[in-house]
């Protein structure tokens, strides 16, 4: 979770180019979407009042993790008060910031975390590559990040660990082996919410699918990766509160 670039609700459109890479160095310019879709007239309400984004794939993927209808047959969870505990959580920085994780212990399931009364929600399938002995963990935060400036956040995050130990979750990494099919989600209290998805080598992929709903919650689906998944994330900025 790191770098710059040029974000949107909709899509990451570009990331921080390498050392030695041709855009280095380079004034980067992008034509971005309006914020809500339906003042340009280019999302579709279905019955249920769930308002869609454009998607990268209109079609069913290779892999057909996710496709069924189990996948979403029930909503996740509200608040911290009605998550089931996945397994047991911990807290480490990342970003200058306390996130609480919880590893993922598996190759394929489900897991919840909460920071406070903000929850995060993961389905997924580990595709290790050889001998991978990588480590995954899924983290939330929500408060006000006071590092190189002050703004309120809401992040739901997936992240390779640097090492085998917990404590090394939230660390710089910038490779990783492991490719991974996943639905990633949360319930946040602002509009704001920026996908992004980054391969290994700092490769930006653009997410599968973007949905999100009348009371917030955005769900970010993605599969058959080009590489390891470093990190993918669900970027809230509670604009409102940055001043409180």
């Amino acid at each position: 979770m790191r770098g710059s670039g040029i974000y949107t609700p909709f899509s990451a459109t570009y990331h921080h180019a390498q050392k030695g890479d041709p855009e280095e160095g380079r004034l980067l310019v992008a034509r971005v979407p309006v914020l809500d879709p339906l003042w340009v007239g280019k999302s579709v309400t279905t019955k249920e009042g769930v308002v869609r984004s454009e998607s990268t794939s209109s079609t069913a993927t290779d892999s057909g993790f996710c496709n069924q209808e189990s996948c979403s047959d029930s909503p996740p969870p509200e608040n911290a008060s009605s998550v089931p505990p996945s397994s047991a959580t911990f807290i480490s920085s990342m970003m200058f910031d306390p996130f609480t994780f919880v590893l993922l212990n598996e190759t394929e399931g489900k897991v919840n975390v909460c920071n406070g009364t903000f929850c995060c929600h993961l389905q997924y399938r580990r595709l290790p590559q050889g001998d991978s002995k990588e480590h995954y963990a899924l983290g939330a935060f929500a408060g006000t990040h006071t590092v190189d400036g002050r703004y309120a956040l809401q992040v739901c995050a997936l992240v390779r660990c640097a090492g085998l130990d917990a404590s090394s979750c939230g660390q710089e990494v910038e490779e990783a082996e492991s490719k991974m099919d996943f639905l990633l989600e949360g319930k946040f209290g602002t509009r704001y919410v920026y996908p992004s998805i980054l391969a290994s080598k700092m490769v930006l992929e653009q997410p599968e699918h973007l949905e999100t709903t009348a009371d917030g919650r955005v769900t970010m689906k993605h599969s058959n990766m080009t590489g390891g998944l470093v990190t993918a994330c669900l970027y809230g900025r509670m604009y409102h509160l940055d001043n409180e």
